[in-house]
């Protein structure tokens, strides 16, 4: 027995999940309509429209069966794994080797599958890292234990505080606001000696990078509202991170003395 053609709305519902994976999980905008446009052509679709924000997502195929569909994007990550694993099975589909029912299948065990890392090696990997920034940025080596320590210290509040809060910008200021009082806390008690490099070793874990890097590809690519809104974020942030740290140096001088 033939089986039945894939109607518009599973072709759609296909598109939709890869969208929504890859934006959820880091993907630039341009990046995640060239994927749903690939995959409705690998179905046979080459009338379709896709419309991505950093909140939402428009998928419309034209013809007799009109479809257009939305969905809302509430919660970002980065999880690049996921990415290019979806990119994967869009090339898949793009030669014909999967059908909507099982790329559906695939794309939700993706969605549904836990692939990041720990969050102690995540912790652990923040702690490194500010150690690394400190002695990039021309810190001591007797300052590496307490930027270590700041470091992986700040994001594990930060996790915490998301987790509290659920405002992502007042989270981010208490995070830096942590960070700032136990370089400090280090410094005054003699354990730390440049507050200054300890500071920003410390909070480079915290800095969006990937987003801003995100929002200049998405408004070279000319997707002017992803890119602006993603900068406005990116911003944002910085601005949250600033403002902590600066209410802790407020209360002190070039003498580490309060």
């Amino acid at each position: 027995m033939t089986p039945l053609p894939p109607t518009n709305y599973e072709i759609a519902q296909v598109c939709l999940l890869a969208g929504k994976i890859m934006l959820e999980n880091g993907g630039e905008t341009y990046r995640v309509e060239d994927t749903m446009t690939h995959v409705a052509e690998g179905f046979g679709i080459s009338n379709s429209h896709s419309f991505v924000t950093p909140t939402g997502i428009i998928f419309s195929i034209d013809g007799p069966e009109q479809t257009t569909r939305l969905i809302r994007i509430s919660e970002r990550s980065t999880d690049l794994h996921k990415v290019t694993v979806v990119n994967a099975i869009s090339r898949r589909i793009s030669k014909g080797d999967l059908t909507p029912q099982e790329a559906y299948r695939l794309l939700s065990e993706i969605d549904a599958a836990n692939t990041s890392f720990p969050t102690w090696v995540k912790i652990l990997a923040a702690a490194v890292a500010s150690g690394c920034f400190l002695i990039m940025f021309k810190g001591m080596w007797h300052d590496f234990l307490p930027a270590f320590v700041t470091g992986g210290a700040g994001l594990t509040f930060l996790g915490y505080f998301n987790r509290l809060v659920r405002i992502k910008f007042f989270a981010e200021f208490l995070a830096s606001l942590f960070i700032g009082a136990l370089a400090f806390l280090f410094v005054y008690i003699g354990f730390g000696h440049d507050l200054d490099t300890i500071i920003i070793g410390s909070v480079m874990p915290l800095v969006p990078g990937l987003l801003i890097t995100n929002a200049v590809r998405d408004l070279m690519a000319g997707h002017f509202v992803s890119g602006v809104s993603k900068g406005a974020e990116a911003f944002l942030t910085a601005f949250a991170i600033g403002a902590g740290i600066a209410f802790v140096l407020s209360f002190y001088n070039g003498e580490g003395m309060v």
